[in-house]
């Protein structure tokens, strides 16, 4: 796991992150009452920061939070996060707004609270040659999470679950499944090839949908069928390709699920293709 970098941004000052302290009476310490969102950044430029800030703000309509910023000004407080970081490699950027605190623990929302707001840099992870070459191993596991998925809300605790289980198994990741459907990674999004046609579950309460696998569709349509359907777990299991994305990822090939191989057992074609997409449209952004 990469580590952050040393400043961060919290309730309208930066300081550097070891001296960051919230209350305990937090409610998104006590309750989990807060959304988040990553964004990354690539030559010190934020990557679709207008995406990520609708979804951020949809997060907080969807539980009942007024933005504490406009657009505008959180990309102020943003860039200057990556100015007094000084950072030279790609990173991502880790928001969180709370609910804020009240003097006490109820379960209403408090009748007068300020939203507590945190950010902090860290550098885009980094995949072996190997890992790279060979593609990830995947497990599937049975959907227990909360019925709102498509809020990016801090209460992660079955994803954490999902993928502590997954890395017990010696894989990278978790593949969700809900009544022999397919539904998405346990922090990443997914997509089926096959027959040339790239699929990814359709955007519902069940999953979280990601603006990377938004700029995946994007990218594909102009030289590949794409379709949002329901992916069952047998298509899963017979896929030439399978894909997972994310914001600190891209995109990633899943060579193996279950132990068994996906396709021939190796990154598949049509990913290469994707690849060399995304780097052009990164290249562009910076």
């Amino acid at each position: 796991m990469t580590e952050p970098l040393p400043v961060c941004y919290l309730n309208g000052a930066y300081t550097p992150l070891h001296e960051a302290r919230i209350s305990p009476l937090d409610r998104g310490f006590l309750f989990a009452d807060s959304v988040y969102e990553v964004v990354p950044a690539f030559g010190g430029r934020m990557f679709r920061f207008r995406e990520h800030f609708d979804r951020l703000a949809r997060s907080l309509q969807a539980i009942g939070l007024a933005s504490p910023h406009t657009h505008q000004q959180w990309q102020t407080i943003l860039e200057e996060l990556i100015r007094r970081n000084e950072a030279a490699q790609d990173i991502y950027l880790y928001v969180q707004v709370t609910r804020g605190m009240e003097f006490g623990r109820s379960h209403p929302f408090p009748a007068q609270s300020t939203p507590s707001i945190f950010a902090m840099a860290s550098p885009l992870p980094l995949q072996s040659e190997e890992l790279r070459t060979r593609g990830w191993a995947a497990i599937t596991v049975e959907d227990f999470r909360w019925g709102r998925c498509d809020v990016k809300t801090t209460a992660l605790l079955a994803n954490v679950l999902m993928k502590q289980r997954a890395r017990e198994a010696g894989v990278q990741e978790a593949i969700v499944v809900r009544d022999d459907e397919v539904l998405e990674g346990s922090s990443m999004n997914i997509f089926v090839v096959a027959g040339g046609q790239i699929s990814t579950p359709p955007s519902d309460h069940r999953i979280l949908p990601g603006i990377t696998r938004e700029v995946v569709l994007e990218l594909a349509r102009d030289a590949t069928p794409v379709a949002a359907r329901r992916i069952t777990l047998d298509e899963l299991r017979t896929a030439d390709e399978v894909w997972l994305s994310s914001s600190t990822y891209n995109v990633v090939a899943v060579t193996t699920i279950d132990g068994r191989p996906v396709g021939d057992g190796k990154p598949g074609p049509l990913l290469g293709r994707m690849h060399r997409a995304f780097a052009t449209l990164q290249a562009q952004a910076t």
